[in-house]
């Protein structure tokens, strides 16, 4: 479950940027026109000073528990069907595009934007593969390395093909009867489920329509969203029973279809706004949704959280 650690940290900098967007005025969240090398110094170093703080807390919390060992990696692609790996690649979409965004803030090149902005989730991700390579507990993921580069890829791809996020990559959430089985390791608290239950996340790919018809009637706020979760999985890479139960918990896959609403594209001059939109555009709506499943058929949601 070691994509935790990358979305700790995700969750932390939205904090750090809405705290920052609500002490601050309009004309300061407004981006500079050109160069602003003082806006520019201090991203680098408030950047650099976050993650270098993030990976010191994050091997107090994690790793000082357990012993050192040689680099060496493991083959965890089997585990939690999946769904830890798309956890990193929506992590370090997100973190990337926070880096381009405060980039662009300081008037930095595009250029530069996609090179150093856009490589932040990349480079503090793979940061974390090493700390987890030389523990013994866990150790370094091909699998993660790769979900990693999907996600800075994925942003990337788009500005240098539309110039804009067409698609976006989403999260949501809700509560499930499997967290109580190993609390443990599925969390206790709401906010710890939320972290680490695979069970209730969900990840959605959520397309703007009108970004690709545009001149359209179809809003622009408006994005159909196609989603993949799982279910029954108490265990990593087995379908053990949970514990004192006697029944067999069964793992299958989900395929999701809903509606969402693409937060960017709301129309409004304040920036203030346009920082809160952007922040919250991390998270899907709840909207109606069909659900696919193996196990299950299809089933309707009138609102699926």
């Amino acid at each position: 479950m070691k994509h935790q650690k990358s979305f700790f940290f995700l969750v932390f900098l939205i904090g750090f940027h809405f705290v920052s967007a609500q002490n601050a005025v309009g004309s300061f969240l407004k981006p500079s026109d050109s160069l602003d090398n003082k806006r520019q110094n201090s991203v680098v170093i408030a950047e650099s000073v976050l993650a270098a703080g993030a990976l010191v807390g994050l091997n107090q919390l994690w790793y000082a528990d357990y012993p050192q060992s040689n680099f060496h990696f493991i083959n965890d692609n089997s585990e939690w069907l999946q769904m830890d790996k798309l956890g990193h690649s929506f992590s370090s979409y997100h973190l990337g595009q926070f880096g381009a965004k405060m980039l662009h803030w300081s008037g930095t090149s595009k250029k530069n934007q996609l090179i150093y902005g856009a490589g932040l989730g990349f480079a503090f991700l793979t940061a974390v593969e090493v700390l987890d390579g030389y523990s013994s507990e866990w150790g370094a993921s091909t699998g993660d390395v790769i979900a990693n580069a999907s996600g800075t890829a994925l942003y990337i791809s788009q500005e240098l093909l539309w110039k804009e996020q067409r698609i976006t990559p989403k999260f949501s959430f809700h509560t499930t009867q499997f967290a109580a089985y190993r609390p443990d390791v599925l969390g206790r608290s709401l906010s710890e489920q939320i972290l680490k239950d695979y069970n209730g996340q969900t990840y959605w790919l959520s397309t703007n329509l009108y970004s690709f018809s545009k001149g359209s009637k179809i809003p622009k706020w408006l994005n159909l969203a196609i989603g993949y979760g799982a279910n029954g999985m108490v265990f990593g890479n087995t379908e053990n029973n949970p514990q004192n139960s006697t029944q067999k918990v069964e793992r299958f896959r989900q395929f999701y279809l809903s509606f969402d609403v693409d937060l960017t594209k709301i129309e409004t001059k304040s920036h203030f706004l346009k920082t809160i939109f952007s922040v919250f555009n991390t998270i899907k709506i709840p909207a109606p949704t069909i659900e696919y499943s193996a196990n299950e058929g299809l089933k309707g949601y009138w609102l699926y959280f």
